[in-house]
């Protein structure tokens, strides 16, 4: 919301008074000054004026989890252990999961409290990349990179997935980097032939990468620079 829009909807000031509360600098916001109406206020955002706080803000967490296999993505799970389990119960209110991984499949994942933030980093329209190391039941030929750079298509929903690169690491293994995330993507594109998926670990997303001192379980909080990078 725009700070001009927050500070009128306050039943203390009307439109007038907030054009001028900003002209005598009266106003700060997550402790600074502002003069700008147009300066955009979060849930995450400290709104002051004349000392007097009229949002208090709070801390906005963003965190990386080397997510092990046998836990499901979810925040609440009756049967099974869920990544937020992972964590200490003080850090686990109000986190959401950014882009989700399923039962068995390993490796970087983001938790955070602030869903814009995460839309930025999982919806198909940012095209943020996600690579993911994949190892097969089968051997990988050569012609599967020509196919997903194509594209694949999925009959379920009648559409072909956008471009992929499929860099071939080994008979069985390769590291696959999408911009999109389907239902069961990876291992769909590899079923176009025939071949299944045994083993899929996520590498990164967008400019992100699971920090290597990171084992199964462990997680720590995302880097200043991490962050603006979404």
């Amino acid at each position: 919301m725009r700070l001009d829009r927050f500070l009128g909807n306050l039943p203390c000031y009307n439109r007038q008074q907030v054009r001028l509360l900003l002209a005598q600098g009266r106003v700060r916001v997550d402790g600074m000054v502002t003069a700008d109406p147009l300066l955009e206020v979060r849930e995450f955002s400290r709104v002051e004026v004349d000392e007097q706080v009229y949002q208090a803000g709070r801390p906005a967490r963003y965190l990386m989890l080397h997510k092990p296999a046998g836990c499901v993505s979810a925040t609440h799970d009756p049967q099974h252990r869920t990544v937020l389990d992972l964590l200490p119960a003080a850090l686990r209110d109000e986190l959401h999961i950014a882009g989700r991984l399923d039962y068995n499949t390993t490796g970087l994942m983001i938790l955070t409290n602030d869903g814009q933030w995460s839309r930025r980093l999982t919806q198909p329209r940012t095209k943020q990349p996600k690579t993911y190391l994949v190892h097969t039941e089968d051997e990988i030929g050569a012609h599967y990179v020509d196919k997903f750079r194509e594209g694949v298509y999925f009959a379920f929903e009648d559409l072909t997935t956008l471009p992929a690169q499929l860099d071939v690491l080994g008979p069985r293994s390769a590291r696959l980097t999408i911009v999109e995330g389907r239902y069961h993507q990876v291992k769909r594109m590899f079923g176009h032939f025939q071949n299944k998926v045994v083993a899929l670990h996520r590498e990164s997303m967008g400019s992100i990468t699971l920090d290597p001192i990171l084992h199964p379980g462990e997680f720590r909080a995302l880097t200043d620079e991490e962050v603006a990078s979404v």
